[in-house]
């Protein structure tokens, strides 16, 4: 499968580290962002490689030449005008036989793309988005995806089907919302290039907004959720903070193909404030220093995975689409401090009956409601984790006795008077 790379931005955001290079050529511990990614890329088997260059691109020619000297071959489209994030890929002959990746020079990543490939192939999507929760998802553009809820009184969870029916951009307006932000890496379908070819009128085209938002609509855009490392390099901040994590060696480790390390945290009383049986969005608020000590997680390269028992389903209090409400509003709060969670698994069951409105399908015994480990065991499983170098944090003796029968490193019960953040300090 070729790769695409646009190659081609001045980075006006991130002058202040270098202004006389194309940004891609911007070094990272010794290497451009682009040497990073070609090395990325060689890992997963993606040697063919087409090089977008405009501003300076001589630079970029010049370090590269034909990629032998990286184990890669390397090719170039040079534009004579700006054509845009996607204006190239209506001038590239090779693009219109096969499936390709596009990826933005700007980011620094490390991805298991044979993951991603195989999801994108599996949904037969026209193109597949990588998307991840980041730190700054109020500025970001956000991807919402079509959760297929069941009857009531059919005793099923509902799932993310991962198709994209809504895109956010940064200036749209939302109120809560999951962390679900597009990461700049996609596999397109030739598909995609010749349907909005007709509507395209003008030489400068952006890929988000003139291919991917507009081409929504038609069903065939899907979301490949990950927490694997993708961070940008639009400004000074967040360019130092990428030259840490590589040297802490967090990038690479956060490839899925290695083991993950996580903190599975329970939510309310632990996250949140408690509210027996919460039910009204109202009444969700983070409790002190929370945002701060998941933050804390996230920069440790731990994965932050919600377990949560949730037998407000059960009990017929609520029903899934406000739950995913609460869920999105706990997403939006971290969010606005800088912090994510990379996912939240919920069990909806409760073993006692005579609740008025109760679901009686979900009314039973099951692995996965806490002290029981199902929850911990399938993200897991999701995720390829290492539960014995995994943590357990909550605020009751079920979250306790679940962290134990998982087999965690360690199982934290936060006693009163003791908070996540006093649990941070000892990570």
């Amino acid at each position: 499968m070729k790769t695409v790379i646009m190659a081609g931005g001045k980075g006006t955001r991130i002058a202040s580290i270098a202004s006389d290079i194309p940004k891609p050529m911007i070094r990272l511990c010794d290497k451009p962002i682009l040497e990073h990614q070609i090395e990325c890329l060689k890992r997963n088997g993606l040697t063919d490689i087409i090089l977008v260059i405009g501003h300076l691109g001589h630079f970029i020619k010049e370090y590269f030449e034909d990629g032998s000297r990286f184990g890669v071959h390397i090719t170039y489209f040079e534009e004579t005008e700006p054509l845009g994030t996607a204006g190239a890929l209506f001038k590239i002959p090779e693009l219109e036989q096969d499936d390709f990746i596009i990826l933005c020079g700007d980011i620094i990543f490390d991805v298991d793309f044979t993951r991603l490939i195989a999801f994108h192939k599996e949904h037969n999507a026209d193109a597949t988005l990588v998307s991840h929760p980041n730190g700054h998802p109020y500025d970001s553009a956000l991807l919402v995806t079509k959760t297929v809820y069941p009857d009531e009184n059919s005793g099923d969870m509902p799932y993310n089907s991962h198709q994209v029916i809504q895109w956010l951009n940064k200036e749209d307006p939302r109120t809560w919302y999951a962390n679900r932000v597009n990461a700049g890496i996609q596999v397109l379908s030739p598909r995609l290039l010749q349907k909005i070819k007709p509507t395209v009128s003008k030489s400068k085209v952006d890929l988000d907004r003139d291919i991917l938002k507009p081409s929504v609509a038609d069903g065939h855009i899907y979301a490949y959720d990950t927490p694997e490392y993708i961070k940008d390099m639009g400004t000074p901040d967040r360019y130092y903070a990428t030259e840490a994590d590589i040297k802490s060696g967090i990038v690479q480790q956060r490839n899925l193909s290695h083991k993950q390390k996580a903190v599975f945290l329970d939510r309310d009383g632990t996250l949140n404030k408690e509210v027996h049986f919460l039910k009204n969005i109202d009444d969700l608020e983070l409790l002190p220093g929370v945002a701060q000590a998941v933050k804390k997680i996230n920069s440790l390269g731990y994965l932050a995975i919600v377990i949560t028992n949730q037998p407000v389903i059960a009990r017929g209090d609520i029903t899934f689409e406000q739950l995913q409400e609460i869920n999105n509003k706990l997403e939006t709060l971290l969010g606005k401090e800088g912090a994510y969670i990379d996912a939240l698994y919920f069990c909806p069951h409760h073993p006692d009956s005579g609740f008025e409105g109760e679901r009686p399908a979900y009314k039973k015994i099951c692995s996965c409601r806490k002290p029981n480990s199902g929850l911990i065991e399938q993200a897991a499983k999701d995720f390829n984790i290492d539960i014995t170098q995994s943590y357990m944090v909550g605020d009751s003796d079920s979250d306790y006795q679940c962290g134990l029968k998982a087999g965690c490193k360690q199982s934290v019960r936060l006693e009163k008077g003791y908070s996540l953040s006093d649990f941070v300090q000892g990570l």
